[in-house]
């Protein structure tokens, strides 16, 4: 027994246990003997040494991904390997591939996908047009931003004459119909699953798809013959959907709008497609209005966006709005999805992929009503059924006030997030029962899995495994949030790089978040977030500050001096470091 005790124990302490993540970005320096790579802090501790003979052709200086191989007990330093060189550090390119790579995402396709999607036939059939709802004929447009190329819906609008006088009309939502070309367990199904959603980075999106489909085959471009999966409603005039039919469709979008062109036409009432487009606002303002009747909640906040030279170099910063251009989308959009959920879990009661959102979080409510009372503001939380009425009243009260964006975002994180599940628990933001994603397959996973479910119930035989489904929603839940956060990465990176020019600078802020280690606060003129250590704050007002996590707050204990969340404070910046993507501040 003796020797194998004392094997057990050598093996013990002859290793570490490697982490759970293997993978890190970082940047290489070279030695003698091999070299080191310096990964992000706050995802390793360590620097990673590299073997010479691992190194592959990675130069001194640039950022490569690196796989973690081994980390013996007595060594200080964890070995590993490149697996690849992303360029050199600094450059804008190299930079957006590595927050991809940081958070697991591709930056492209393997040649084998590229060489399937570029033998996909783009032409459509006489007989495949027989198969479906002809609606060339029928007025069509495309709704996106200006800089856009997929374009994954549209709108078509007439007006129906019948017996009765009162006006209806036909309002059909256009998907482009994806998965008539990506087939099941093709190269490019695979591939599109286990991306699950299309990367929205600060200057560019990473397709799910190919270019040849995102951009080509499937997107509903003007002028041009194209296959959908539509839902094609009969409305009257107060909005109420009087019927509907699900249907394969070929339609021909007559022209392709961007939200500035839509909001022109519907603040001047002239424009192409003028009464379409009006008649359509008008039912999605109705639309709109009874949802938030019905308890949906209204959080609505600017997209920062950065307008970049051709070095991707940002040289200002813009905040996009949501004006009745984005909501005549946005309703539309949702009624389809909701319509979409209803036909299949309401009729049909049978396995399906929904979007669901849970109820908020209670502690975080009260933590919201603590904090919104300081300002003056009442939120009831006292009957559950009424909290998004309360919540509503909140978000209107702040509208135009200073501390607008600051409840917005309080609110915004009592919630929880929405995710994909076979098991429908409903949609609480949106406040509708029955609620899927079916409106872009070519940017998001889950809608195809919606597209192809719908085909097979409507064909009246599915065989789906629930537990396997379930499987895929959680996959895809996953890659939405790895998105998300790479998509925060890369408008951090930006704000760093677009503030280095301001050191020194002073600026009016407010305290958007209280930590032990400090505060971060959000420059008033531009929507920038940086920290102010508690390490500073201590050095300038001679004292011990404390986090006081109940009141949201940070105290100086002789001087009784706290700083709150939302106060108001006027802030230097000291440092832009763009490796860590944070800024610092200090307190004028």
């Amino acid at each position: 027994m003796k020797p194998k005790d004392n094997k057990r124990r050598t093996t013990a302490s002859s290793s570490h246990l490697l982490p759970e993540q293997r993978e890190y970005v970082g940047v290489l320096s070279l030695t003698w003997r091999g070299g080191y790579v310096v990964p992000n802090r706050k995802q390793f501790k360590r620097d990673i040494f590299i073997p010479d003979h691992l190194l592959g052709r990675a130069m001194d200086g640039d950022k490569v991904l690196v796989r973690l191989t081994e980390w013996k007990r007595y060594k200080h330093y964890p070995e590993g390997e490149i697996i690849s060189v992303i360029g050199r550090a600094g450059e804008n390119d190299t930079e957006m591939n590595s927050i991809l790579a940081e958070f697991g995402l591709p930056n492209s396709y393997p040649q084998q996908v590229v060489d399937e999607a570029e033998a996909i036939e783009d032409t459509i059939t006489e007989q495949e047009i027989l198969r479906r709802k002809d609606m060339r004929n029928i007025t069509t447009f495309t709704i996106d931003p200006a800089d856009a190329k997929d374009f994954d819906d549209a709108l078509s609008f007439r007006e129906i004459t019948g017996d009765s006088s009162d006006i209806t009309y036909e309002v059909g939502v256009h998907i482009a119909d994806v998965t008539h070309y990506v087939r099941p367990d093709t190269l490019l199904d695979n591939e599109a699953y286990t991306r699950g959603t299309s990367v929205y980075l600060v200057d560019r999106v990473v397709p799910m798809l190919p270019e040849k489909l995102s951009n080509g085959i499937c997107s509903l471009r003007p002028d041009e013959d194209k296959l959908c999966f539509s839902v094609i409603f009969q409305m009257d005039a107060d909005a109420n959907v009087l019927k509907y039919n699900i249907k394969r469709t070929v339609i021909r979008s007559n022209r392709r709008f961007n939200y500035d062109e839509v909001q022109n036409i519907i603040e001047t009432g002239s424009g192409d497609y003028s009464k379409e487009i009006l008649t359509l606002n008008g039912l999605a303002q109705i639309l709109r209005e009874q949802r938030f009747a019905h308890g949906a909640i209204d959080i609505q906040q600017d997209e920062v966006g950065f307008q970049v030279d051709e070095n991707g170099k940002p040289l200002s910063v813009f905040f996009r709005e949501h004006k009745e251009s984005n909501q005549l989308i946005e309703e539309f959009m949702l009624l389809a999805n909701r319509t979409v959920a209803e036909y299949i879990g309401k009729k049909r009661n049978s396995t399906f992929v929904y979007r669901v959102h849970d109820v908020p979080d209670q502690e975080k409510l009260l933590e919201l009503q603590k904090f919104v009372h300081n300002f003056g503001y009442r939120l009831d939380l006292s009957v559950q059924k009424h909290t998004a009425h309360e919540m509503n009243t909140l978000l209107h009260d702040v509208q135009g006030k200073p501390e607008q964006d600051l409840i917005q975002m309080l609110a915004l994180r009592s919630m929880a997030k929405a995710v994909y599940s076979t098991k429908n628990i409903g949609h609480y933001g949106l406040a509708f029962p029955y609620y899927t994603h079916f409106t872009s397959p070519i940017r998001r996973y889950p809608d195809m899995m919606v597209h192809r479910l719908l085909t097979q119930y409507m064909k009246g035989k599915c065989t789906v495994s629930e537990s396997e489904l379930e499987d895929r929603c959680k996959h895809c839940s996953e890659q939405e949030q790895l998105a998300a956060l790479a998509e925060r990465a890369s408008v951090k990176y930006k704000q760093v790089e677009f503030m280095q020019d301001n050191i020194g600078r002073q600026f009016d802020a407010v305290i958007s978040s209280v930590t032990d280690f400090g505060f971060f606060v959000e420059l008033t003129e531009n929507k920038c977030e940086g920290l102010v250590p508690v390490r500073t704050v201590s050095e300038q007002f001679d004292d011990t500050f404390f986090y006081e996590e109940d009141a949201l707050c940070m105290y100086g204990v002789n001087t009784g001096r706290r700083f709150r969340l939302g106060d108001k404070v006027r802030v230097k910046l000291t440092e832009a470091d763009l490796e860590k993507k944070q800024l610092n501040f200090v307190l004028v």
